[in-house]
């Protein structure tokens, strides 16, 4: 096929949910040789963008030097010795149900750094929007994909920041899905229109793909019209099943359900996620930025961006619910050995309290020149939370020193983050690698092992 014959035929596919379906079915058709793996398993990650603060987490130091431990008090839970930061009570109340490791150590010091290496596993030395591996994500899509699923495999509501299927191709990224889920207006396009209005549409699209056909049938010497036409079906069947727009649709939550999670976007977010995963979808991410975390919209909370305090006072209200919410759910309607949840941003904040001018905008700043308390990008201490998957739940893994500075016992590496995700999704990653660019073999892991707190118990 030529490019312009290739240009041409992507101006009458373009439109099929303006992602590219068939396209992204033929670049998952050109990686046929994957293996296709069964594992009746899932992943939820919710990624806190920007990195969320340790210390008022998970992590709390109520008896560090005063320029450490900031205003927020520790309060017990449900699991003995297990202490969190009193902003997260909806936590403490289900801290029976997951599992925090304290000790999660890499040395990416930017937002970009940090979540390639988290995700990746690989070295990132340079601040790239886009990273030079696949992320786990991107790979388990690959090697679980199955072309007789409905469903889509992969869903980010909305996909993670700087992450990405690198040289695995476009056919491997997630079906992307932005915008608010409480919000009466939000719509997954062409999954919410009405079903007559959907499928004229979508025949018109494809009459004209058909038409465009007509003009290259002739010179088609490698019986590239016929592959298009079976990742078209693919793409049809996807639209237009029920199975699809049923997965998505919240209205069919209960209204007791729905306020349960928070009638907010990170709410709504974490319960589509939920919905997904029960009708089937195996990977989704959940990011948790926007209007909900302030000027930035993000939980990068130098002094000049945010009061930190009142930004987490604030942040946390709705993020104690939401994450609990999801986390309970899990247990309470049997999905937790085959669904794991996973909570993180790409790093901790720093122990020690730092102070900026404030620029006086949005929620959580002073007025301009305001001196205000913030925390800095911090990869030496990251905390996690791990709920499902089978694993024993109650527990912390880990620990950092007195001020939270550097963890001290169970360090723990990028390699083994990815490591024991990869165990809960059935995935050899020690023994896989796949092409780069160049066609040289690049391990999906260079080093780390799965964390023996983490994984599935008989």
């Amino acid at each position: 096929m030529t490019r312009s014959r290739r240009d041409v035929l992507r101006v009458g596919l373009g439109g099929l949910a303006g992602l590219s379906l068939p396209e992204l079915f033929r670049a998952r058709a050109a990686a046929a040789d994957a293996p296709v793996h069964q594992a009746n398993t899932a992943l939820i990650l919710v990624w806190l963008p920007g990195g969320a603060s340790h210390i008022e987490t998970y992590d709390p130091k109520p008896d560090a030097p005063s320029e450490y431990r900031g205003p927020f008090q520790p309060i017990d839970s449900t699991a003995p010795g297990v202490r969190l930061c009193e902003l997260l009570p909806r936590h403490a109340a289900i801290a029976d149900r997951f599992t925090i490791l304290r000790s999660v150590v890499h040395t990416g010091f930017c937002h970009q750094q940090g979540t390639q290496q988290l995700l990746t596993g690989h070295p990132v030395l340079q601040m790239k929007n886009q990273p030079d591996h696949p992320d786990l994500l991107s790979i388990a899509h690959r090697v679980r994909h199955d072309a007789r699923r409905t469903l889509p495999n992969y869903v980010g509501l909305p996909p993670v920041n700087y992450s990405g299927s690198a040289y695995l191709g476009s056919g491997y990224d997630p079906f992307a899905v932005y915008g608010d889920p409480n919000s009466p207006s939000f719509a997954i396009p062409n999954l919410a229109l009405p079903d007559v209005a959907r499928a004229a549409q979508l025949q018109d699209r494809m009459s004209l793909r058909r038409q465009l056909d007509r003009l290259c049938r002739d010179v088609d010497r490698f019986g590239e019209m016929d592959a298009l036409d079976q990742y078209e079906a693919q793409a049809w069947g996807l639209l237009t099943a029920v199975e699809t727009r049923d997965a998505f649709d919240l209205a069919a939550e209960s209204e007791a359900v729905r306020d349960r999670y928070g009638r907010n976007s990170w709410g709504q977010q974490c319960l589509l996620a939920r919905r997904l995963v029960e009708a089937g979808v195996e990977l989704v991410t959940v990011q948790f930025g926007g209007p909900l975390c302030g000027r930035v919209q993000n939980w990068d909370d130098h002094a000049v961006n945010h009061h930190v305090f009142d930004g987490m006072r604030y942040r946390c209200e709705f993020y104690d619910r939401a994450v609990a919410a999801l986390v309970g759910e899990i247990y309470e309607r049997g999905l937790d050995r085959r669904v794991m949840v996973v909570v993180t941003g790409e790093f901790g904040r720093t122990p020690k309290i730092s102070y900026e001018a404030s620029t006086g905008e949005g929620i959580a700043s002073g007025p301009p020149g305001t001196q205000q308390p913030g925390r800095d990008h911090w990869p030496r201490a990251t905390s996690m939370l791990f709920a499902g998957g089978g694993i024993r739940t109650g527990e912390v893994v880990g620990a950092t020193d007195s001020r939270g500075e550097d963890a001290i016992d169970r360090i723990v590496g990028r390699g083994d983050f990815l490591a024991t995700l990869y165990r809960h999704l059935g995935i050899d990653a020690e023994s896989l690698s796949f092409e780069d660019h160049s066609g040289r073999p690049v391990p999906v892991l260079s080093d780390g092992h799965p964390i023996p707190e983490l994984t599935a118990v008989a």
